[in-house]
């Protein structure tokens, strides 16, 4: 005979409708690069689109936009506080995991998105990490072996600014791994999803898409502006002279590693509001179709009164 609990007061449907589902799918659907396996099951043969290039997407376009600033404003708003509540049932909840991945070229927006879509939830289950060049101890192992260590557990969202993708696309344009070892990587990096995946980790991975002429003018705003120059960097100015190349690897990244089990979705992020609108609108529409609940009270709790 199984034990009483106390029963959970009813919470409100926040579950999306079919009609909201597909017309979210629809939107995505534009942005998301070709899959490289229909399904997990690792049938190399089931393509379902042929492979993309970055010109595809418009960094100053604005699908997620109603149209107004300020109601988008608005809209950002009122989802930072429904992706405080979800992330809080998330916690309690404890059956899943969830990685967000923000990958994209300097001034892309990362820290942004950090600050205006994730900053408003509670700290509490909530990591980020900020990837850098990795450590002499780290360069001793294999270059997924940092990464795996920081994967979150049940209960936990774990934020990456920058990624394990960096791994290849650094080496790559600098000459300092071949092309097949590049395309090895992205196999290994495939598989490594695939693990998250098969085991409860929700993923999502956004490339942050914006213009040369957009790079430019931020990166000149933080040397405008002196309380901002301890965000600048000189490599940046290389590696700004290598955007042709790093275009060129981000394509590669996308067409080989955008898969059914953890899928790329290109953000146009010129506008720095658009994209924090489209990245809230979609991680919350994945925390609502997770079924979250919260566990079962303790039924000794039931007469307990405070005095």
């Amino acid at each position: 005979m199984s034990s009483p609990h106390i029963a959970r007061p009813a919470l409100p449907d926040t579950r999306p409708t079919k009609a909201e589902l597909k017309s979210l799918a629809g939107l995505m659907a534009r942005w998301q690069p070709p899959q490289t396996d229909a399904s997990p099951n690792g049938d190399k043969s089931k393509k379902t689109r042929t492979g993309c290039t970055l010109a595809d997407f418009d960094p100053s376009a604005k699908p997620f936009s109603t149209g107004n600033k300020q109601d988008d404003k608005a809209a950002v708003e009122t989802l930072a506080m429904e992706l405080d509540a979800l992330q809080n049932l998330f916690y309690a909840d404890k059956r899943h995991k969830l990685l967000v991945i923000l990958q994209g070229t300097d001034t892309s927006g990362k820290d942004g998105t950090l600050r205006g879509v994730f900053s408003r939830i509670s700290p509490l289950g909530v990591r980020t990490v900020g990837w850098k060049a990795p450590s002499d101890e780290e360069r001793a192992h294999d270059y997924l072996w940092r990464i795996h260590q920081m994967m979150p557990g049940l209960g936990e969202m774990m934020i990456f600014n920058r990624s394990h993708y960096e791994d290849v696309l650094v080496p790559s344009v600098n000459g300092q791994i071949t092309p097949e070892q590049t395309v090895q990587r992205y196999q290994h990096i495939n598989d490594f999803e695939r693990l998250l995946s098969d085991t409860g980790t929700v993923v999502l991975k956004f490339m942050l898409h914006i213009s040369l002429d957009e790079q430019r003018e931020r990166l000149q705003a933080r040397l405008d502006d002196p309380a901002k120059h301890w965000k600048f960097n000189m490599g940046d100015l290389e590696a700004r002279k290598q955007w042709k190349q790093y275009q060129k690897a981000y394509e590669g990244l996308l067409n080989a590693t955008s898969t059914s089990w953890a899928p790329w979705t290109v953000v146009p992020a010129n506008s720095k509001n658009h994209r924090d609108l489209m990245i809230a609108t979609i991680v919350r529409s994945t925390l609502q179709q997770l079924d979250l609940r919260y566990p079962p009270g303790d039924p000794a709790l039931k007469d307990i009164k405070i005095t």
